[in-house]
Protein backbone atom coordinates (compact mmCIF):
# COMPACT_ATOMS: atom_id res chain seq x y z
CA UNK A 1 0.00 0.00 0.00
CA UNK A 2 1.67 3.63 -0.47
CA UNK A 3 1.62 5.65 2.03
CA UNK A 4 0.27 9.41 2.74
CA UNK A 5 2.53 11.10 1.16
CA UNK A 6 2.40 9.27 -1.70
CA UNK A 7 -1.50 10.27 -2.13
CA UNK A 8 -0.60 13.81 -1.59
CA UNK A 9 1.80 13.79 -4.25
CA UNK A 10 -1.21 12.33 -6.86
CA UNK A 11 -3.37 15.32 -5.70
CA UNK A 12 -0.76 17.93 -5.79
CA UNK A 13 0.20 16.78 -9.51
CA UNK A 14 -4.03 16.03 -10.40
CA UNK A 15 -4.35 19.93 -9.01
CA UNK A 16 -1.61 21.84 -10.55
CA UNK A 17 -3.05 20.06 -14.09
CA UNK A 18 -6.41 20.93 -13.41
CA UNK A 19 -5.57 24.63 -15.59
CA UNK A 20 -4.28 22.45 -18.49
CA UNK A 21 -8.44 22.12 -20.21
CA UNK A 22 -9.76 25.24 -20.03
CA UNK A 23 -6.51 26.64 -21.05
CA UNK A 24 -6.38 24.66 -24.54
CA UNK A 25 -10.23 25.89 -24.61
CA UNK A 26 -9.13 29.72 -24.07
CA UNK A 27 -6.64 29.21 -27.05
CA UNK A 28 -8.81 27.54 -29.47
CA UNK A 29 -11.46 30.56 -28.57
CA UNK A 30 -8.80 32.89 -29.12
CA UNK A 31 -5.69 31.92 -30.78
CA UNK A 32 -2.60 30.75 -29.09
CA UNK A 33 -0.99 34.58 -30.04
CA UNK A 34 -2.92 36.81 -27.93
CA UNK A 35 -3.23 34.82 -24.99
CA UNK A 36 0.59 34.06 -24.62
CA UNK A 37 1.45 37.54 -25.34
CA UNK A 38 -0.43 40.03 -24.12
CA UNK A 39 -1.77 40.77 -20.36
CA UNK A 40 -5.05 39.52 -19.66
CA UNK A 41 -7.28 42.47 -19.61
CA UNK A 42 -10.84 40.87 -20.39
CA UNK A 43 -10.54 41.57 -24.29
CA UNK A 44 -10.33 37.91 -24.59
CA UNK A 45 -13.40 36.25 -25.70
CA UNK A 46 -15.14 34.39 -23.18
CA UNK A 47 -14.64 30.63 -22.92
CA UNK A 48 -16.74 27.62 -23.41
CA UNK A 49 -19.17 27.10 -20.14
CA UNK A 50 -17.92 23.50 -19.91
CA UNK A 51 -14.08 25.62 -19.89
CA UNK A 52 -15.79 28.08 -17.21
CA UNK A 53 -16.64 25.22 -14.68
CA UNK A 54 -13.04 23.60 -14.84
CA UNK A 55 -11.36 27.09 -14.24
CA UNK A 56 -13.98 27.37 -11.33
CA UNK A 57 -13.38 23.44 -10.48
CA UNK A 58 -9.70 24.13 -10.36
CA UNK A 59 -9.90 26.84 -8.12
CA UNK A 60 -11.72 25.17 -5.70
CA UNK A 61 -9.57 22.55 -5.30
CA UNK A 62 -6.68 24.87 -4.98
CA UNK A 63 -8.74 26.18 -1.87
CA UNK A 64 -8.98 22.99 -0.68
CA UNK A 65 -5.59 21.66 -0.94
CA UNK A 66 -3.99 24.75 1.08
CA UNK A 67 -6.42 22.37 4.27
CA UNK A 68 -5.25 19.08 3.08
CA UNK A 69 -1.95 19.32 2.22
CA UNK A 70 -0.83 20.75 5.54
CA UNK A 71 -3.19 18.06 7.62
CA UNK A 72 -1.34 15.11 5.70
CA UNK A 73 2.06 16.26 5.99
CA UNK A 74 1.37 16.40 9.94
CA UNK A 75 -0.36 13.40 9.99
CA UNK A 76 2.93 12.06 8.53
CA UNK A 77 5.24 13.97 11.22
CA UNK A 78 2.63 12.23 13.52
CA UNK A 79 2.50 9.05 12.09
CA UNK A 80 3.80 7.04 15.27
CA UNK A 81 0.69 9.20 16.89
CA UNK A 82 -2.24 8.74 14.75
CA UNK A 83 -3.63 5.83 12.81
CA UNK A 84 -1.77 5.81 9.78
CA UNK A 85 -3.20 2.98 8.01
CA UNK A 86 -6.67 5.13 8.25
CA UNK A 87 -4.60 8.30 7.02
CA UNK A 88 -3.35 6.98 3.86
CA UNK A 89 -6.71 5.53 3.62
CA UNK A 90 -8.02 9.19 3.81
CA UNK A 91 -5.33 10.32 1.50
CA UNK A 92 -6.65 8.03 -1.15
CA UNK A 93 -10.04 8.46 -0.71
CA UNK A 94 -9.49 12.36 -0.89
CA UNK A 95 -7.58 12.09 -4.21
CA UNK A 96 -10.74 10.18 -5.74
CA UNK A 97 -13.24 12.80 -4.68
CA UNK A 98 -11.09 15.58 -5.88
CA UNK A 99 -10.63 14.15 -9.42
CA UNK A 100 -14.22 13.35 -9.56
CA UNK A 101 -15.41 16.58 -8.13
CA UNK A 102 -13.45 18.10 -11.26
CA UNK A 103 -14.98 15.79 -13.70
CA UNK A 104 -18.65 16.61 -12.62
CA UNK A 105 -18.13 20.35 -12.13
CA UNK A 106 -16.87 20.37 -15.13
CA UNK A 107 -20.22 17.99 -16.82
CA UNK A 108 -22.09 20.60 -14.56
CA UNK A 109 -23.66 17.81 -12.30
CA UNK A 110 -24.17 20.44 -9.37
CA UNK A 111 -25.63 17.38 -6.88
CA UNK A 112 -22.54 14.73 -7.33
CA UNK A 113 -20.16 18.03 -7.13
CA UNK A 114 -21.60 18.83 -3.89
CA UNK A 115 -21.30 14.83 -3.00
CA UNK A 116 -18.25 14.44 -3.59
CA UNK A 117 -16.94 18.14 -2.30
CA UNK A 118 -18.37 17.11 1.22
CA UNK A 119 -16.59 14.08 1.28
CA UNK A 120 -13.21 15.97 0.93
CA UNK A 121 -14.46 18.21 3.67
CA UNK A 122 -15.07 14.70 5.58
CA UNK A 123 -11.38 13.65 4.84
CA UNK A 124 -10.18 17.28 5.82
CA UNK A 125 -12.17 16.80 8.98
CA UNK A 126 -11.33 13.51 9.59
CA UNK A 127 -7.39 14.08 8.92
CA UNK A 128 -7.65 17.39 11.48
CA UNK A 129 -9.23 15.03 14.35
CA UNK A 130 -5.98 12.95 13.99
CA UNK A 131 -3.56 15.57 14.31
CA UNK A 132 -5.93 16.89 17.05
CA UNK A 133 -5.93 13.49 18.93
CA UNK A 134 -1.81 13.32 18.27
CA UNK A 135 -1.16 16.68 19.88
CA UNK A 136 -3.24 15.92 23.04
CA UNK A 137 -1.66 12.42 23.42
Amino acid sequence: MQNEIYWLTLTLLATGLMWVPYVLNLFFVNGIIDPVFKPYSGDFKPLSKWAERARAAHYNAVENLVVFAPLVVLCHIYQDKVNIGAVVIAAMIYFFVRILHYIVYVLGLPGLRTVFFLVGVGVNVFLALQVLGALAG
